[in-house]
């Protein structure tokens, strides 16, 4: 059973469209997804289509059109409140939900055409919880909201954020979920900046890529022999911020040139299919 598993990344969610189309030019279709955080946003509208070129043709243009003001409309009195500790967010939560209902395909996650699952966090606990099972707004809105900027969802009995604070690339859950072939749809990290993020918000994204990238790293040694995993390649080096969303025409365009070029080699077996997660290792560029 082939699983897609996409990870969390922000604005960077764009570079998985240039990796689903390539994989999706080579008849490359899930059995099974699982998403976190932006990969939730991903992969609840693909999972409701067909794996076709028009699909992430028309994904694509959803994230050549979007800029951060629709995603992060920064509100000086939801701020203030959230830094006074009268509330737990930054950050309205309406334009994400919008766009989420805007472009979701299905309604609950237990009759999505193929097998949706998103990972979130459990905000008491702190621990990851898989959500396979209903209203698939409210749950993608839960594995998409980053802690401190959106508030936490209440989701049946629990209260959920962002999934990437838990396990932003799942693959250990596609490994329970039975699946034996893998391909990993990671965004990678902003390796390649000339001067730091500038605001709080931007830092923030900033560091929770960095963070983030230890645990996939751990997945993937562990899981390598349980599994075929195929780590698609996120483009490096990387210019681009997680709340930059100026930059979704090259960032899919790079990711569609690059999977291109790894799948072509890959079918000769002339590289390890997860040699691009070095990548995701943070490093310096000359």
């Amino acid at each position: 059973m082939r699983a897609f598993v996409l990870s969390g990344g922000a604005s960077l969610g764009a570079i998985q469209v240039g990796m689903l189309e390539a994989l999706f030019e080579r008849g490359i279709a899930p059995d099974l997804i699982v998403g976190t955080s932006v990969g939730a946003i991903n992969g609840a509208y693909i999972a409701g289509r067909e794996p076709t070129l028009d699909t992430t043709h028309a994904l694509g243009d959803i994230w050549r059109g979007l800029r951060r003001g629709e995603i992060f409309p920064l509100n000086p009195i939801t701020g203030l409140i959230g830094f006074l500790g009268r509330g737990s967010h930054l950050i309205p939560p309406g334009n994400l939900r919008r766009l989420i209902v805007r472009h979701a395909a299905i309604g609950c996650l237990e009759n999505s055409p193929v097998p949706l699952h998103l990972v979130c966090t459990d905000v008491l606990s702190g621990q990851e919880v898989r959500v396979s099972r209903g209203a698939a707004v409210d749950a993608v809105l839960a594995s998409a909201a980053i802690p401190s900027v959106f508030p936490p969802v209440e989701f049946e009995d629990k209260l959920l954020m962002d999934g990437g604070v838990a396990d932003n690339t799942p693959i250990s859950h596609a490994v329970a979920l039975g699946a034996d072939e893998i391909y990993v749809l990671p965004t990678g990290i902003s390796c390649d900046l000339t001067t730091a993020p500038r605001g709080a918000l931007a830092m923030l994204l900033h560091a929770l890529t960095l963070l983030t990238q230890q645990r996939l790293h751990l997945e993937i040694e562990l899981y390598r022999d349980r599994a075929q995993l195929v780590v698609l390649p996120a483009p490096c080096p990387q210019p681009v911020q997680p709340i930059d969303f100026s930059h979704g025409a090259e960032l899919i365009e790079q990711a569609l040139q690059d999977s291109r070029a790894f799948l072509d080699n890959l079918d000769g077996r002339s590289q390890d299919s997860t040699g691009p997660a070095k990548r995701l290792l943070p490093h310096a560029h000359g």
